[in-house]
């Protein structure tokens, strides 16, 4: 546990499905639970069904930030205040949900330098293929996948009434994840302070 003298740094938990009857929804507010127990990290919760991005608008290259569409420049000041990100995902086809991969190409600059964690779902793969998916997506923008996570297997099994519930192993992997994650987070935010400096 971090200490709680320590700076408070923000986290964006994104909530990456955006189906009716999604199991992503319980889980992300879960995990936003757990974070804000967690000392070290402001949370917020951006759920793509809640922003709901039509997909990429912009005529102007995202590392420009000349936006033209109010949805945009609003995620944009989300994304752009976070220290650390957290995608609570599901797995398509072996790979990222696409409401998700549109929101990551929204944006460029706002991503860079920051950590990112997942907590991935699914059934016997526990969502882990679209999780490495996306860690590859995240190394273009230049961001940093940690490799600590959340695994859940046979999602279904956790779920009760609408809730999620997990085991004891999914439960036991948390602390050591937002550990790790705040540890990136605060080294890269000291990174982009002495970029922004320089630059």
């Amino acid at each position: 546990m971090i200490d709680g003298g320590k700076e408070q740094l923000r986290l964006q938990i994104v909530i990456a499905s955006t189906r009716p009857g999604r199991v992503g929804k319980p889980i992300g507010e879960w995990m936003a639970a757990e974070a804000r127990q967690y000392e070290g990290f402001e949370v917020e919760v951006a759920d793509l069904a809640e922003i709901n991005l039509p997909f990429f608008d912009e005529s102007n290259h995202p590392r420009f930030q000349k936006y033209e569409h109010q949805h945009t420049k609003d995620w944009s000041a989300r994304v752009a205040a976070s220290d650390a990100y957290v995608f609570v995902q599901p797995e398509y086809n072996y790979g990222i949900s696409a409401p998700l991969k549109n929101a990551l190409d929204y944006l460029v600059m706002e991503w860079n330098r920051k950590p990112a964690a997942f907590v991935s779902y699914g059934g016997v793969s526990a969502g882990l293929r679209a999780a490495q998916h996306t860690r590859q997506v995240l190394a273009a923008l230049n961001m940093m996948p940690i490799a600590a996570a959340v695994s859940i297997p046979f999602v279904g099994s956790m779920m009760h009434d609408g809730e999620f519930q997990p085991s004891d192993i999914v439960q036991a992997s948390v602390v050591p994840m937002l550990d790790e994650l705040h540890l990136w987070a605060a080294a890269l935010q000291d990174m982009r302070r002495k970029a922004s400096s320089v630059g």
